[in-house]
């Protein structure tokens, strides 16, 4: 899972740095040739890209440097936690929800994803299989019961059988 988010994250810094080196300055140069700059609107969203752009790539190798720092050792093995999959009973909706807690950057409701920073990522954050936790949402109050989990070491150790 680790070396998927990895993955991702280098392709996306690859794409954008691609784009920031050689596509940014070639539109940033063709609105330079097209004259007066003050009310050039290409040569404004051409700046406004490359700034946005550099701001990703600087969030994007932070998000890197903090993934290096994750010891698989040391995350618990019976605990919800960065990359646990999770099976919850949603005691208001009354029905079986199966997520996966992930970086914020990889957040994808549809694929069952909830970032690590949510209100139900942090809710979540070390219960064990069983327990009952409530987590306040802004739509208010709402209590889960984890049926199932499989954390990150777990996942790991069974690619490795």
């Amino acid at each position: 899972m680790l070396d998927d988010i990895r993955a991702r994250i280098d392709a996306e810094i690859e794409k954008l740095t691609y784009e920031l080196n050689v596509e940014l300055p070639e539109r940033i140069n063709k609105a330079v040739e097209l004259g007066d700059l003050r009310e050039n609107a290409e040569y404004k969203s051409a700046l406004e890209r490359q700034q946005f752009v550099q701001a990703r790539i600087g969030h994007l190798q932070e998000r890197m440097s903090e993934l290096s720092k994750i010891d698989v050792d040391d995350m618990p093995y019976d605990r919800v936690g960065f990359g646990s999959k999770v099976e919850l009973h949603d005691h208001f909706m009354e029905e079986t929800l199966s997520i996966t807690i992930v970086a914020g950057d990889f957040m994808d409701l549809d694929a069952g994803h909830v970032s690590v920073a949510s209100p139900i990522g942090r809710g979540l954050l070390g219960a064990r299989k069983g327990d009952e936790v409530v987590i306040e949402l802004p739509v208010g109050e709402r209590r889960f019961t984890v049926i199932d989990l499989v954390t990150l070491p777990q996942q790991l150790e069974a690619e490795g059988d």
